[in-house]
């Protein structure tokens, strides 16, 4: 995408440059409503998009249709951009494009999010917005939820709903050598060698006891039973489950050693 010169049909090395004095100019006409400059000043604007979308390589999208999309965000940037706050119109621009691409991929995204999970992250997103202007910090998940007078946990279920998926294969730092990526920094804390081991080990030393012995470790750790439970289950004592499963774990013992 990076190297693309014709996206869309727009020839990116034709696009017209402007310095930020004409675009100024420019901005006052367009708000005196000049429709042939307006068009003139999104096409000098479209180096810009360009620039963002490329951000958003590697995803397995279509480069025009992030174009595309970045050229709404783009125009919605254009019509709501406020030349008394003194700011370049590209400051205001850029982030407006991202949010629009952004939101574009959460919608088209393969893991389907229900709409009423997705409208309460977008109202928790805001509310998260005006409560940081508010308290002049970042606002917690608890006085988001307060202030939209919702469940902590929903609002925390939402707002991850709407996250966007990472690959495993995205890279996370690149120099001259190979590059790390996002796979690289993952452990499996379940399947590691060692508890592979653990299990074969644990699984023949389960084969030196007895099936009653076998029966009474397997219903007490494995399905969380008390004793009590257990000796109500197989016809004995509370005191004889004691001790079966004593001499059991001994036994155990003895083989992992």
């Amino acid at each position: 995408m990076a190297n693309k010169v014709e996206i869309c049909g727009v020839d990116t090395a034709r696009l017209p440059l402007y310095k930020e004095a004409e675009m100024m100019k420019m901005l006052e006409q367009i708000k005196a409503g000049d429709m042939e400059v307006r068009e003139r000043f999104i096409k000098g604007n479209l180096r810009l998009v360009l620039s963002v979308i490329q951000r958003f390589s590697g995803r397995g999208e279509n480069p025009d249709d992030l174009f595309q999309v970045g050229c709404i965000g783009l125009i919605k940037a254009l019509d709501n951009f406020d030349m008394s706050h003194g700011v370049k119109f590209s400051t205001y621009a850029v982030p407006m494009i991202i949010g629009e691409v952004r939101r574009y991929l959460r919608d088209n995204n393969s893991i389907r999010v229900s709409r009423s999970l997705r409208d309460l992250a977008y109202k928790a997103l805001q509310t998260k917005e005006v409560l940081s202007r508010t308290l002049q910090r970042e606002p917690t998940v608890t006085e988001i939820a307060n202030a939209m007078e919702a469940g902590r946990e929903d609002v925390v279920t939402a707002l991850e709903s709407i996250q966007e998926p990472v690959s495993l294969y995205e890279p996370v730092f690149h120099d001259d050598g190979d590059a790390i990526y996002v796979m690289d920094q993952v452990s499996d804390t379940k399947n590691t060698d060692t508890k592979w081991i653990e299990n074969i080990s644990l699984s023949e030393a389960m084969n030196k006891l007895t099936p009653r012995e076998k029966h009474i470790l397997t219903i007490r750790f494995f399905e969380g039973k008390t004793q009590m439970e257990v000796a109500k289950e197989i016809g004995i004592s509370q005191a004889q489950v004691s001790r079966l499963e004593k001499n059991a774990l001994a036994t155990m013992r003895k083989e992992l050693i």
